[in-house]
């Protein structure tokens, strides 16, 4: 008995002698670290983020959602190829590393489900119409019942002996589940989200997520164990004891956390352990009843309230550490279990391709019979059976379950994953060679300010970046209306960088509150973001027509859904703000460069005139003025050119506010620049102008045709006065223009400045046209009045417009077309 006791006790001390030690005592003790597990799993972390990465940057070009990057990182980190050699497997990922990496990937997956299950919105769920309850079941049924034949097919190849009735429920969970997260990412990249497939699309993956959900717990809870089926009902009656334990308990608890976090306040330090330690708990739970620890993670995340800022801060807390850090090593671990050297002959090469076959056709075909059925386009059906046939994590983690649970064997598990792979991978280009949305665009002229009939209707579209910019907008856009009110539309636009740390789902739920292409359908006001209730109440109080929508796109391409809205909506000009914003002491500092970029490329690509405005606190500050509050005196720097005469034009408007002071500062060239024409400097910048070939003569012609009629259409006043608001001045520019300009703008006596963004002008002074510019996209006047308020505080707030490039490539001087209308007229009279 002794010896059997002796025995035992040395066997425990040789496993315990196997176990890795947490840390080294230096390499200068003699030690390598690389055999020990924490700084193992510090270089084990390091490589996956590296793979994982640069895999991601590779395939970006193909917009492939980043799960697709992970998942062939974790192929390629493990047997498949790189684990191939033996003593790279023994030193990177030894077989003793493995409980610590799986453990912090298991730990990552946790949080990640929680916030899974904290974005997931039952309201909108409930909203779902029957046309996507219809196609959701579709696609899951069909692929549920397709995966029953697969199962038999394989149990009788390459799976012998396992449980039929665990091995049928994996393998149709498996093939039916839709992935709503990576859904949403393809979607917003295809900018699709916001269209009718792409909401349809979104509404389906909604219910689908759910019931996979219940399908995987159910999976579980069958495979759980081989003493007695009793057990099964046990398990499955303890999970829905949980459901109701934390809908009926814990769900007011959490309630209650969330009303007493209010808006615009830190959230309590005390609020936030107790969350994360109820994630902790549900996991424990759930694991104690028999379903894996993830599923109570994400019953505790439905959990937490919707509403308020509670939910947007755990987002905030946890999404980057979770989903940067930890999941991609959930990635590795799974793909340290993938050998795609299993899949070896000619019989298991053609299960894989009778898997991803059955895969597609029950997604595809299910849901485009039930699409078609309900009065779905063709087209558009197809699309959505390829989007519904995406997979992801989830898929992951029903594969990584059944191996762990013995039901699916190395073969098995590494054709689904490569089903998963290639399903996911192909959904991107065959979605961009079907469908591309046609453009109904109606022509129109209204492209620039200036028109024939001032009362005709205007239509401007405002881009914001945050809440800081909505004084500065209303402000101008009301100072800009004049006495007579001629009808505006305005179009508001909150621009948001879709990033990888984009929360797919709050994302595609804040694009249903206020997205494209119209927001706020049947939205409540307390459901409304702050934009939206600031505008809204703008326009009932000023009867103004106010539509706002959201563009949620990379900075790279934002400008296309701004050119895009701009062309459909007939818009006249784009109001973009600045990427800087003033700080208290006036010097402007960046907010983003990245809009900086959007800012560039919209002025290459936009339908009709545009203004960069730099807020300088000068319209208002942080607060909306009232019509009878407005008293701002505006400067238009006049040096000539189409940009000029569009600012010009825009001042004239605003100068028809009683509360509006505009002064005309028009620069003529001095003698020795009177007969050369100075062209801007090229550089590399994207915004440069182009070389615009128009005859001196006419643009000057332009040039007085545009303040000559400005000068007689004031209201009172004479000689230099152009009007009872307007006062005219010619300087004429010398050596010193740039000490002039400098000079104005620091003078305080302005609130605004309008200048032209200074592209084609007719004569520029040598000093600015050899300036090399800080921000091109303000042109050369706007870039010097922005830069001066490094050197020398400047208050007034600067608004930079540029002409639409067709509009001025047509335009004529009234003096020609009323020559050219004579000539007309004398040539269709009749010889006597």
């Amino acid at each position: 008995m002794g010896s059997v006791v002796i025995g035992a006790a040395n066997s425990t001390a040789q496993r315990c002698e196997k176990l890795m030690k947490t840390t080294s005592d230096g390499a200068w003790e003699g030690d390598n670290p690389l055999n020990y597990a924490f700084p193992l799993l510090i270089v084990q972390i390091c490589i996956v983020l590296l793979v994982t990465r640069t895999l991601a940057l590779l395939l970006k070009p193909l917009r492939q959602p980043r799960v697709i990057a992970e998942i062939i990182g974790g192929i390629l980190l493990g047997p498949s190829l790189l684990g191939r050699n033996e003593s790279y497997m023994h030193t990177i990922f030894p077989k003793s590393s493995t409980p610590v990496l799986e453990t912090v990937a298991d730990i990552g997956l946790l949080f990640f489900l929680f916030l899974v299950g904290l974005e997931l919105d039952f309201h909108a769920i409930k909203r779902t119409g029957r046309k996507a309850l219809a196609i959701a079941a579709a696609g899951i049924s069909l692929p549920f019942v397709a995966g029953i034949g697969v199962a038999y097919v394989l149990r009788a190849t390459i799976c012998k002996g396992v449980v039929y009735g665990q091995f049928l429920v994996f393998m149709g969970v498996s093939l039916s589940i839709t992935a709503f997260p990576v859904l949403a990412r393809v979607l917003a990249e295809l900018k699709l989200l916001t269209t009718d497939v792409g909401q349809l699309a979104m509404a389906a993956a909604a219910v689908n997520d759910v019931v996979a959900w219940v399908l995987l717990a159910l999976a579980v809870a069958l495979s759980g164990t081989d003493k007695s089926p009793l057990i099964s009902i046990y398990v499955l009656l303890c999970g829905i004891g949980f459901v109701v334990f934390m809908f009926l308990v814990v769900k007011p608890i959490m309630a209650r956390i969330g009303h007493r976090s209010p808006e615009n306040e830190p959230v309590s330090e005390t609020y936030v352990c107790i969350t994360l330690a109820g994630v902790l708990a549900a996991g424990f739970a759930t694991d104690a009843i028999g379903i894996h620890a993830i599923f109570g993670a994400f019953v505790f995340g439905l959990t937490i309230p919707k509403d308020g800022p509670f939910a947007g801060m755990l987002i905030e807390k946890i999404e980057d550490f979770v989903s940067g850090l930890l999941l991609p090593l959930y990635f590795a671990s799974s793909g340290l279990k993938t050998n795609v050297a299993t899949i070896h002959g000619s019989t298991t090469w053609g299960l894989l391709v009778l898997v991803i076959v059955t895969a597609c056709a029950g997604k595809i075909l299910g849901t485009f019979v039930v699409a078609i059925a309900h009065r779905v386009p063709c087209r558009e059906a197809m699309v959505l059976g390829f989007l519904m046939n995406t997979k992801g994590l989830v898929e992951l983690i029903v594969l990584n379950i059944g191996k762990d649970k013995k039901v699916l064997n190395d073969e098995v598990f590494a054709i689904l994953v490569l089903m998963a792979l290639f399903t996911t991978f192909i959904t991107t280009p065959l979605v961009r060679a079907i469908y591309m949305p046609a453009r109904k665009v109606v022509p129109y002229k209204h492209r620039k300010i200036q028109r024939e009939k001032a009362e005709d209707e205007l239509r401007i579209l405002a881009c914001l970046h945050s809440k800081r910019c909505i004084p500065a907008i209303i402000n101008l856009i009301e100072a800009s209306r004049g006495i007579r009110k001629p009808a505006l539309r305005l179009y508001i636009m909150h621009l948001v960088e879709l990033s990888e740390r984009s929360s797919a789902i709050m994302m595609v739920h804040k694009v249903r509150k206020n997205g494209l292409p119209f927001c706020n359908r049947n939205c409540s006001q307390q459901d409304q973001d702050q934009i939206v209730v600031a505008f809204k109440a703008y326009g009932q109080l000023s009867k103004v027509t106010v539509k706002p929508m959201t563009a949620i796109s990379a900075f790279h391409d934002m400008h296309e859904d701004i050119c895009k809205i701009a062309d459909e909506k007939r818009i006249a000009m784009i109001i973009l703000p600045f990427h800087k914003h003033a700080r208290v002491d006036g010097v402007l500092e960046s907010l983003n460069p990245g809009f900086e970029t959007v800012n560039q490329r919209v002025l290459d690509n936009a339908p009709c005139s545009v203004g960069i405005l730099v807020d300088r606190g000068q319209l208002g500050g942080q607060s909306q003025l009232a019509p009878s509050n407005v008293h701002h005196h505006v400067a238009v720097l006049f040096f000539g050119g189409p940009d000029d005469r569009e600012a010009l034009v825009f001042g004239r408007r605003m100068a028809e506010h009683p509360g509006i002071k505009l002064t005309v500062i028009r620069f003529l060239p001095a003698t020795e620049f009177e007969h050369a024409t100075i062209n801007l400097p090229e550089s590399e910048s994207e915004t440069d102008p182009k070389v615009y070939k128009m005859k001196r003569e006419q643009e000057e012609k332009l040039d007085e045709e545009a303040l000559k009629s400005r000068k007689s259409s004031g209201r009172t006043g004479g000689g230099n006065n152009m009007g009872g608001s307007i006062v005219y001045e010619e300087r004429e520019m010398n050596s010193n223009t740039v000490e002039s300009v400098v000079a104005i703008g620091q003078s305080n006596e302005y609130h605004m400045f309008l200048v032209g963004r200074g592209r084609f002008p007719p004569y520029l002074a040598a000093d600015l046209a050899a300036r090399t510019a800080e921000s091109p996209e303000l042109g050369p006047i706007g870039d010097l009045l922005a830069a001066a308020s490094t050197t020398v505080p400047m208050s007034a707030s600067i608004l930079v417009i540029q002409q639409h490039d067709a509009i001025h490539s047509d335009e004529v001087p009234f003096s020609e077309k009323v020559a050219e209308s004579t000539a007309e007229q004398h040539a269709v009279q009749p010889i006597p």
